[in-house]
């Protein structure tokens, strides 16, 4: 029985259905109702990929973002194409903080090195079917000489680095051009932060 502010989840059963890239668990169980008791036995299936890091690399200097482009296997049927314009993202391993992963994800997908690091949001994206939480942050860099392939080969990442004048990215976002949940929602931040945070980060 899980409690949480007096809410109550009880867990019936728990097997695992599938386990690969992600692990798949069919849950039978019971929650409190807002009416009050305990509401019927429910069959719940739940994608498992633990925690992610995900960073909008920014230069406030050319106030500038990185933001990166690669194929998405939940997007093949999507009609603009399967290849999205994301951020910068990793699962979080044990004994990693979230900062950690940030910081090592923006080096492996961008070739960028993270100075200061402002959290944005903590949220889940899909939280009807999947446990996995994003810690979505802002990132200084020098965007200088943002560009290139990368990503990790034994990973199969085939990873396009954009670097793009902050407008020009907002633009997109108004165009509806980027459809992740991660880039969305960091852009979002910056348009109504930016001016903060080039002051913060001490750019007249």
């Amino acid at each position: 029985m899980r409690k949480v502010n007096e809410r109550r989840v009880e867990v019936i059963q728990s097997e695992t259905c599938y386990e690969g890239f992600f692990r798949l668990e069919r849950l039978r169980l019971r929650h409190s109702l807002h009416a009050g008791g305990m509401g019927p036995v429910l069959v719940r299936e739940r994608v498992e990929r633990g925690d992610v890091a995900a960073v909008l690399p920014y230069d406030p200097a050319r106030d500038e973002v990185v933001l990166i482009e690669q194929f998405r296997v939940g997007a093949l049927d999507d009609p603009a194409g399967a290849w999205m314009i994301e951020v910068v993202a990793g699962l979080i391993e044990p004994g990693e903080t979230p900062e950690q992963v940030a910081r090592r994800e923006a080096l492996e997908e961008a070739g960028c090195a993270i100075g200061e690091l402002v959290p944005v949001a903590r949220f889940y994206a899909s939280p009807a079917k999947s446990s996995e939480r994003s810690h979505l942050f802002c990132g200084r860099v020098d965007a200088t000489h943002a560009g290139g392939i990368h990503g990790l080969a034994r990973e199969g990442e085939d990873i396009r680095v954009l670097a793009m004048p902050a407008p020009e990215a907002l633009a997109l976002l108004a165009a509806g051009r980027i459809q992740a949940a991660w880039p969305i929602i960091a852009l979002q931040w910056l348009a109504a932060n930016r001016e903060e945070l080039r002051r913060r980060w001490c750019v007249s």
